[in-house]
């Protein structure tokens, strides 16, 4: 049932969905710049916990419910798309002032951020974003078989899109905090935030606008 024929085609796609870039990229590689490689972590492994919860509602039917539903689709778009803004907003006020990234062991470096800070930050995108809870619902039924459990045969494979985005985003959050001391240079973290907080802005008006699949 786990490892079944079509468990090496949904390995796959699952794989390179995850090393695509996207939204939860660019909030490892911000957290990561803002509270070091501890927040990078944490803010990976929060959103990919929220694949348990898109596994779940998918299998239990509630994503229907919402792909059917225009006024409760539309509910979570919206706030999905201002938290998106909301955070971009963060980075773009952030590269404004100025501020200069956390670093270890630079001089005159902030402290990181509290512990649920990014915590909370990449579990609310993953769930409020409606783009996963399409892709949830059109996906993971081709890979359940009509005799499997739907709920323990969704829950089997997010796992294993937990596991694979992890290691991705946790290597990318490595890779950023060993280029700390570059980071830690005025003018480069004000950039990199400018990009960020734009990007965001614009994933956040784009899934705003967006119409409904």
């Amino acid at each position: 049932m786990l490892f079944d024929t079509q468990f090496l085609s949904f390995l796959l796609a699952i794989t390179l969905l995850s090393i695509t870039p996207g939204v939860d990229t660019l909030l490892v590689i911000r957290n990561t710049a803002r509270g070091g490689v501890r927040d990078g972590i944490l803010t990976s492994l929060a959103i990919c916990c929220g694949l348990f919860v898109h596994a779940t509602v998918s299998a239990l039917g509630i994503s229907l419910i919402l792909l059917q539903s225009a006024w409760a689709f539309s509910a979570l778009k919206l706030a999905g798309a201002a938290y998106l803004v909301w955070l971009g907003l963060q980075s773009l006020r952030s590269a404004r002032r100025g501020n200069p990234l956390p670093v270890a062991g630079v001089t005159g470096a902030q402290r990181p951020v509290g512990l649920w800070q990014p915590i909370r930050e990449g579990l609310l995108s993953n769930v409020l974003n409606p783009k996963t809870v399409v892709f949830y619902m059109a996906f993971l039924p081709q890979f359940i078989a009509p005799g499997d459990p739907a709920l323990l045969k969704s829950l089997w494979l997010a796992s294993v899109h937990f596991v694979i985005a992890n290691l991705w985003q946790i290597g990318i959050a490595l890779m950023v905090d060993r280029a700390g001391h570059w980071l830690a240079k005025r003018w480069l973290s004000r950039t990199l935030d400018g990009v960020t907080g734009s990007v965001l802005v614009l994933f956040g008006v784009k899934l705003a606008l967006a119409q409904r699949p």
